[in-house]
């Protein structure tokens, strides 16, 4: 465990290089997407070749911060066991490694989901899944050091994905053939876009890896490893959305670039909707069955991972509401204001949580604060939207907020009755819970939380299978 706790704040010290990454790594996605909408072949090309020399250029520059600036501070700053700071060390620079792979690979998963391959995506992320689960048996098996040996491991794994991702791109997508290319206009473009993205992803990795980072100041790596279980089941559980999302993106910027804005707004409504509905079916019968599910799998939890992995889950939960007006918002290209106004209110968990830190208040404070904080985010979105859409607040008051307000609590009645007339844990309720919850939702979405013509394509679609299962 102290190990999973070294790893994750190690870890996220390399992840705050991605407020360098994350920024540009949109600006790709958004130029890509935005041309392919207009059908651009040759400027597709030069978009392409432009965002493979910026992230080269940019994995160079994070390899150079990273081992100067990170092992300096990870040496001399942190809170590492001194038996385990060579394996820290190592964790810092694989860790470093993997990141600018993955760096490189932007511009080819761009393309991947700009052209809608969702198919090519998920057998990808299958494969990825399946070489993570291996990692995991060898160092089960491994006589060298476990954390050195998952360190290595995941860079081979980060590898031979990003050629896999080259392979398929070069022979597939006409503009995956990189040449080099210099245009200034297109760098200013991309580079000013970028700058304004990056006080969001500054904004957000202070209230995550910074706020890991205060954790390990104030409570030890104990409590890191802690946080670290949190979000990793909740990553894992995010990760059904985000495939949910990645499909809906691009459909929104295209919608966009060919001036389909009535069908964009439809869009954006349902992205968020279903997205919280989607999480719902994940995210219920883990925070009904939290404390099981945790001694199953880890046999010994350490203590407070129950409560951060339940507030962990309702951050999200409130969180991913904006993800599509945030996508709605950047297929303008002009963000400057937008980004801004969500910037400056986000970033306040990281002050408020120190506040709170130093005023002696327990571990599990940030989390209410995060909560706090990104409701106030989600309005500045809706009323950001607005100003740079015209895009109607009431309408997603209507068909987002007002629909997951009534859905969750009549939702959550059946599974919650489960737990009151079987008060002792065990396998058998975890699978009735899971059940009922899957019954519960489904019902209760169909008939409060979708529109008519919902009905009427969830109707038509169940149908249509119907009739082909009897014709087999």
């Amino acid at each position: 465990m102290k190990d999973y706790g070294i790893y994750n704040v190690v870890g996220g010290v390399v992840a705050m290089f991605s407020l360098l990454s994350g920024s540009l790594s949109n600006a790709i996605s958004r130029y890509i997407t935005f041309e392919l909408g207009r059908g651009d072949t040759e400027r597709l090309k030069i978009i392409f070749s432009t965002s493979v020399n910026i992230q080269a250029g940019l994995s160079l520059l994070i390899m150079l911060l990273g081992v100067v600036g990170g092992g300096w501070f990870l040496n001399t700053h942190m809170s590492i066991p001194s038996d385990r700071l060579v394996a820290a060390n190592w964790v810092l620079y694989c860790s470093l490694l993997m990141f600018c792979i993955n760096l490189i690979s932007i511009p080819y998963n761009a393309c991947i989901i700009a052209h809608e391959r969702m198919t090519a995506f998920a057998y990808v992320s299958i494969l990825e899944a399946s070489l993570k689960l291996l990692v995991c048996y060898i160092i089960v098996i491994s006589p060298f050091d476990k954390l050195i040996s998952y360190a290595v491991l995941l860079v081979i794994v980060a590898f031979v994905i990003r050629l896999v991702y080259g392979l398929y791109c070069n022979r597939h997508f006409a503009e995956c053939h990189y040449k080099f290319v210099h245009d200034k206009a297109l760098l200013k473009q991309m580079g000013s876009f970028a700058g304004w993205q990056f006080l969001t992803h500054t904004s957000w990795l202070f209230n995550t890896q910074g706020v890991n980072i205060l954790i390990n100041l104030y409570f030890g790596v104990a409590l890191n490893a802690a946080r670290g279980i949190a979000t990793q089941v909740d990553a894992a559980v995010q990760q059904f959305v985000s495939n949910f999302m990645t499909a809906i993106n691009p459909q929104i910027t295209k919608c966009y670039a060919i001036g389909d804005i009535d069908n964009m707004f439809k869009l954006v409504c349902r992205g968020a909707k279903f997205s919280y509905y989607l999480l719902l079916f994940f995210a219920l019968p883990i925070m009904l069955e939290t404390d099981y599910i945790l001694t199953l799998w880890l046999k010994n939890v350490p203590d407070h991972t129950v409560l951060f992995l339940r507030l962990t889950i309702i951050g999200s939960m409130l969180n991913i509401l904006g993800n599509s007006l945030l996508t709605a918002c950047m297929a303008t290209g002009n963000i400057k204001k937008y980004t801004i106004w969500v910037s400056s209110v986000g970033v306040l968990v990281f002050p408020l949580t120190i506040l709170a830190y130093e005023c002696g208040s327990p571990v599990e404070s940030t989390y209410v604060i995060f909560i706090l904080v990104y409701i106030a985010v989600l309005l500045v979105k809706i009323l950001m939207s607005k100003k740079l859409l015209n895009f109607p607040p009431v309408l997603f008051i209507r068909e987002v907020l007002l629909k997951i307000i009534i859905i969750t609590p009549f939702a959550v009645i059946l599974p919650y009755l489960v737990i009151v007339l079987m008060p002792e844990e065990s396998f058998e309720r975890l699978i009735i819970t899971a059940l009922t919850c899957l019954f519960s939702i489904s019902c209760v979405i169909y008939l409060l939380g979708l529109s008519n013509s919902e009905r009427t394509l969830i109707k038509e679609k169940a149908i249509l299978k119907y009739r082909r299962f009897l014709h087999k």
